[in-house]
């Protein structure tokens, strides 16, 4: 990092780029090439993360009282910015956190779309107006935004997941301090610097590098910040969720997925096949919703996984840059250690290893953290390839008898993000539509694709209620206040004055009221 041609970039803390406290400085790396060094960034400790928190809270009451309308057009503009620089941003998806260019566009364009979807709420921020169970009184709510918001964000989708987040935060009235994952740490600085142009005010959006063990750590426990949302691992996120319980705050968890696509008798079998594919391999199955799991009928079984072998193999292994590639590298040499580890444990459970799961020989990617596709068929459900998340390119085909022996098999896992059916049959998929419980539920499609205008989120260990994007965002980082206006003059007393008392016709007393 002593290299003069390699960019430094420091924190963005109150409207000022500043390098870390410490002086130290850490590479992001190009997952295709581990060996090439994009930039050198802040490594932040808990003084950044004290300064940056401190800038936020500073800014919050001004940025409160900024009317609603006048954030969401600040918004609008920063989600044009977005647009206007989508290949700048997704050329450095590709380079820093590997994936192939289709998907790295498609991975701007979903902070594209929740910008432009946010700056409508700051017309849109309903709250409800509501007839009053008393005479010549008024009744409605509002929302309130919470503070100061820390985004804890991961390495996957590094335009996406942070927009999300900064998003219903911000145009609620919120500020946020931002920390990126330390692998896509280039990503946010670019956001950064979009936002800055946009026009938030100093101290509105501040972003703070470096690793989750120094700095994210200390954005949990800071006192002055009464929300967090984090997307990440399951075991990361009960540490955080411990961590902030003990202050009483705010917490969005968005965790991991175990996702299952169902395979029915009457499916297409070739729409079925694209779907697994895309939704396997696609972002090399570095996604939460990824389906690792095919719970296929044993009518159709032979002839979907014979297909899905023949085209697995021929899919193209390779760097994101180039056209042809159809599955980028992993993100990290741990990160396909963990695959290979995940495919020999599916072996030693009695699985048969159909295909894939090598390093390629080509020489060109040998300093690249690729692997093929591998696909493992007979895989017990309840085994732990079954069972437990491997986010890598390992597909596990479970065999069942029927659409009874299928339901069990995809919900009796500690997971409940996204699930997939594919059946001609309108019946089955509306029942299958209510039995799969999951967050997320697609229908002829696979288990990724989710749109920003509805909600997205799962159920049990995939995290803790709340739900990112759609309109459903906003509650993560607001509180109802309810306002009651009485003009009548007189002292009214809700659920006493209102009705008869006992003797006078009434069932029975009523509790006076709160």
């Amino acid at each position: 990092m002593t290299d003069p041609r390699i960019p430094v970039h420091g924190n963005l803390i109150d409207g000022t780029w500043q390098e870390a406290m410490s002086g130290e400085l850490f590479p992001s790396t190009d997952p295709a090439d581990g060996r090439r060094v994009l930039a050198a960034h802040a490594a932040s400790g808990p003084g950044d993360i004290a300064e940056a928190v401190a800038a936020a809270r500073r800014a919050q009451p001004a940025w409160r009282a900024t009317p609603a309308p006048r954030r969401g057009e600040i918004l609008f503009r920063f989600a044009g910015l977005l647009a206007e620089h989508k290949e700048r941003l997704a050329l450095q998806v590709v380079h820093e956190m590997g994936k192939v260019l289709a998907e790295a566009r498609g991975d701007v364009q979903e902070a594209i779309d929740i910008a432009y979807l946010m700056a409508g709420e700051g017309r849109r921020m309903a709250g409800e107006t509501v007839r009053s169970e008393l005479p010549d009184k008024w009744a409605m709510s509002v929302r309130e935004p919470l503070g100061v918001a820390g985004l804890i964000t991961p390495w996957n989708f590094p335009t996406a997941i942070p927009m999300w987040k900064a998003m219903p935060a911000l145009v609620a009235g919120n500020t946020i301090v931002l920390k990126p994952a330390s692998a896509t740490p280039g990503c946010a600085v670019l956001l950064a610097e979009l936002l800055v142009e946009a026009g938030f005010p100093p101290g509105t959006v501040n972003l703070v590098t470096g690793s989750g063990e120094m700095a994210g750590a200390e954005l949990v426990d800071n006192p002055d910040v009464p929300v967090i949302s984090f997307t990440g691992s399951a075991e990361t996120g009960r540490t955080i969720a411990a961590r902030a319980g003990r202050r009483l705050k705010r917490l969005s968890l968005e965790l991991g997925g175990k996702n299952a696509i169902l395979v029915a008798e009457d499916a297409d079998l070739e729409l079925a096949v694209e779907g697994i594919l895309w939704s396997a391999f696609g972002t090399t199955g570095q996604r939460c919703t990824a389906a690792s799991r095919v719970i296929v009928v044993d009518a159709v079984a032979d002839r979907l996984v014979e297909r899905l072998v023949e085209r697995t193999r021929a899919l193209r292994v390779g760097p994101g840059i180039d056209p042809a590639t159809e599955v980028g590298p992993l993100i990290s040499a741990a990160a396909r250690e963990r695959t290979e580890a995940y495919l020999g444990i599916g072996i030693a459970d009695g699985a048969r290893h159909l295909c894939g799961g090598e390093r390629p020989a080509d020489p060109a990617l040998a300093h690249g953290w690729y692997l093929t596709p591998a696909i493992l068929d007979g895989v017990d459900p309840m085994s732990r390839v079954g069972q437990e998340e491997v986010f890598g390119p390992l597909l596990s085909i479970i065999r069942v008898p029927d659409l009874d022996a299928a339901v069990p098999a995809a919900n009796q896992v500690a997971y409940g993000l996204s699930s997939s059916i594919y059946t001609q049959d309108l019946a089955t998929a509306f029942r299958m539509m209510s039995a799969l419980t999951t967050g997320l539920v697609y229908v002829n499609a696979g288990t990724i694709g989710a749109e920003t205008h509805l909600p997205f989120g799962g159920m049990r260990a995939s995290g803790n209620g709340h739900r990112e994007a759609g309109h459903a965002a906003l509650d993560t980082y607001t509180e109802w206040k309810a306002i009651y206006v009485d003009y009548s003059g007189r002292l009214q007393r809700a659920q006493i004055d209102n009705q008869p008392a006992p003797g006078d016709g009434a069932p029975g007393g009523r509790s006076p009221g709160r």
